[in-house]
């Protein structure tokens, strides 16, 4: 801790990926919203040339932009307590800086790289989750050289295999719009998935904890206003979705089986801090379908994730306090362990 008693928090957003502006967003909320009196807080971002950059001081990251450096060479960070990953998609969500974190020694917030790589990579986890028993939609999997094929019929999502933000996934209709499909899938990853439609309705649910007791929050439905599924502008763009909690029309046991399967993917692939799962609940026969678990889930004070524990009777500062005590203890209870 720094000499006042206060946690040094180091907040890391941006990124290489395509979900660049929506890490920085949500870095700044985090950033804004901790409490000076708790937190000395350092800013760093990562451009999407990958550059770092140090920023200067705790008034949160201005929009668009990294942080602006002070001096014609940057400043050594320092000595933090932890580090709160705020990074969307490859290149951060993915393990890959969660390693470089663990290489260092540096305690961080939400899941470890196993954890983070195996949700990132959709086909992976939809394997996992069979294996234990958690009901997800049929898929296959199309790697470099194989061919264009569907086998469920349509409509049908085409979308890659490692990313987020719904960003380079299609709803395909018809046979015509399929290898174009396919083919807009592959500028953003290797590997592609074809997977079943399931009719019904989003919903999400928020995990909060380490391992062996996490919680589940309260769920809430998504619903869109500028698309009939959950597309990039339904996301982001002004007014283009909103979330109901709890959702009408869910039986008890419906949110009871949705938190229960949100808490057993959560364990399932060891993940520790937070998570959003995601579910369809399909119609007509009221089933909940596990769709993804995002280790990395938007971090604003208005983003999903927030506003399901904010239902749940966490307010946004209290959330953050309670993830940063979470990467501490952990950081704590591994220390112990002989390699």
């Amino acid at each position: 801790m720094s000499s006042g008693g206060r946690i040094r928090v180091a907040v890391l957003g941006g990124g290489r990926s395509s979900e660049h502006a929506i890490s920085l967003a949500s870095a700044r909320s985090v950033l804004e919203a901790l409490d000076p009196e708790r937190y000395e807080v350092r800013q760093l971002a990562i451009g999407r040339d990958g550059r770092w950059e140090l920023g200067t001081g705790s008034d949160g990251l201005e929009p668009g932009a990294l942080p602006v450096r002070t001096e014609r060479t940057p400043a050594p960070l320092g000595p933090v307590d932890v580090v709160v990953p705020i990074l969307h998609g490859p290149f951060g969500e993915d393990g890959t800086v969660q390693g470089l974190l663990e290489l260092a020694g540096v305690p961080y917030v939400g899941a470890g790289v196993l954890a983070s790589a195996l949700c990132m990579d959709k086909d992976v986890f939809k394997r996992v989750m069979r294996d234990q028993g958690v009901p997800v939609a049929e898929h296959v999997a199309l790697r470099l050289g194989d061919m264009v094929r569907n086998p469920f019929g349509y409509p049908v999502f085409v979308k890659p295999a490692r990313l987020g933000s719904s960003v380079g996934i299609s709803k395909v209709r018809e046979e015509a719009e399929l290898e174009p499909a396919v083919e807009l899938a592959r500028r953003h990853d290797e590997k592609v998935l074809v997977e079943e439609f399931v009719p019904g309705i989003e919903i999400e649910v928020g995990v909060l904890g380490n391992l062996p007791t996490p919680a589940a929050s309260l769920p809430g439905r998504v619903i869109s206003h500028l698309a009939d599924w959950y597309d990039y502008a339904s996301k982001y763009d002004e007014g283009g979705s909103e979330l109901e909690v709890p959702p009408a029309g869910l039986s008890d046991a419906q949110v009871e089986r949705a938190q229960q399967l949100a808490v057993q993917a959560f364990v399932a692939t060891e993940c520790e801090g937070m998570a959003r799962a995601d579910f369809f609940v399909r119609q007509p026969d009221g089933e909940v379908v596990m769709n993804e678990l995002n280790t990395i889930p938007g971090f604003t004070a208005t983003s999903f994730y927030t506003r399901l524990f904010e239902a749940s009777g966490w307010t946004y500062s209290a959330l953050l306090d309670e993830l940063i005590r979470l990467a501490l203890e952990r950081h704590e209870r591994r220390s112990g362990l002989e390699y």
